[in-house]
C-alpha cells in the first residue's frame, strides 16, 4: 500500500439483518456477529439504499454498541433510485453508475459503510458500483461477516451447492416468465446447476402458480422465507409433491426460491 493509499479510509460492506419487510425483527445479537456490530458502530459515514432504513438499523446497533456519533450526526448518502431499478452495472438501456462522488469522505480519510436493506450489500442488492469505485480510488474494501439469504437458502434446500447460479428476478409478463422458468429448468436438468431467484413479495402467489404449472413433476422446488427469524421457513419438495399444498411462505413474505435436481 502506498503512502497515499494509507491516508484513505476503508470501505466496509456491512450486512443487515434479513427481517426487512417481515412482520417481526430478528434478534440482532443472534443474526450478526458482535465484531460486525462493533465495527458498524464505529462508522459515521454511510452509503445506503434508503436513509430511513439505514437510520433504523443504526438505532438497533446503538442499543447494543453505542454509536461513535449520535444518529442525527451520522452522514448518510443514498444510491440513486435509477441504480435500484436498473442495477449498477449498466446494460443495453443505461450506462454503468459512477459512484466515486459518493466516496468523497473516503478520500478525506473517513471509514465508510455500505449497507443494503437486508443481507450483504452488492449481493442481490445494489452496491457493486460503490465497491468498484473504491477499488478504482485505491481504497481498502473489507466485507464484514453476516447473513446472506441466497447462501442460507441454498444450504437449507438440499439442492446442489457445488454448482449454482443466482438469476435475479423472473419476468413479470406471464408468457416471458413461463419461457424463463422452462429455460432455467432445462439448464438445471442438463448441468445439475441449482437456479436461485427472488421475487417482490406481493408477486409470490403468481410466481408460485407459474412454477407449479410449468415445471416438470420430478423437478425439486425449494422456498425459504424469514431466514434468521424465529418463524423462519425452509421447504424443499418435488413439484409433484407441491401440487396439493398451499404456498408455505404467504403472499407477502420476502422469499428466496430455488429449483434443480
Amino acid at each position: 500500500m502506498s503512502a497515499a493509499d494509507a491516508t484513505k479510509g476503508t470501505l466496509y460492506l456491512v450486512p443487515a439483518p434479513l427481517d426487512f419487510g417481515c412482520d417481526g425483527e430478528a434478534a440482532l445479537a443472534e443474526a450478526l456477529p458482535e465484531g460486525t456490530l462493533r465495527r458498524a458502530a464505529q462508522i459515521t459515514h454511510w452509503i445506503c439504499e434508503n436513509a430511513k432504513s439505514c437510520r433504523a438499523y443504526l438505532k438497533r446497533i446503538d442499543a447494543l454498541h453505542p454509536l461513535a456519533a449520535p444518529l442525527q450526526q451520522q452522514q448518510i448518502g443514498e444510491l440513486p433510485r435509477e441504480v435500484h431499478k436498473k442495477g449498477d452495472h449498466g446494460g443495453k438501456s443505461h450506462a454503468s453508475f459512477d459512484a466515486k462522488a459518493l466516496l468523497a469522505p473516503l478520500l478525506a480519510g473517513h471509514d465508510m459503510g455500505l449497507v443494503s436493506e437486508a443481507g450483504m450489500p452488492a449481493i442481490a442488492d445494489p452496491g457493486s458500483s460503490v465497491v468498484r469505485a473504491a477499488h478504482a480510488l485505491g481504497a481498502r474494501v473489507v466485507p464484514l461477516v453476516g447473513p446472506v439469504s441466497l447462501l442460507l437458502a441454498l444450504a437449507a434446500s438440499g439442492l446442489n451447492g457445488q454448482n449454482f447460479a443466482f438469476v435475479g428476478y423472473l419476468p413479470q409478463d406471464a408468457g416471458e416468465r413461463a419461457q424463463r422458468i422452462r429455460a432455467l429448468e432445462a439448464l438445471a436438468l442438463k448441468t445439475g446447476q441449482t437456479q436461485l431467484f427472488i421475487e417482490t413479495p406481493y408477486r409470490n402467489a403468481a410466481l408460485w402458480q407459474a412454477l407449479l404449472q410449468h415445471l416438470q413433476p420430478d423437478t425439486r422446488l425449494a422456498i425459504a422465507a424469514g431466514l434468521t427469524l424465529a418463524d423462519a421457513q425452509v421447504h424443499s419438495r418435488s413439484v409433484r409433491d407441491w401440487q396439493q399444498l398451499p404456498l408455505p411462505a404467504g403472499k407477502h413474505t420476502p422469499a428466496v426460491w430455488a429449483l434443480g435436481l
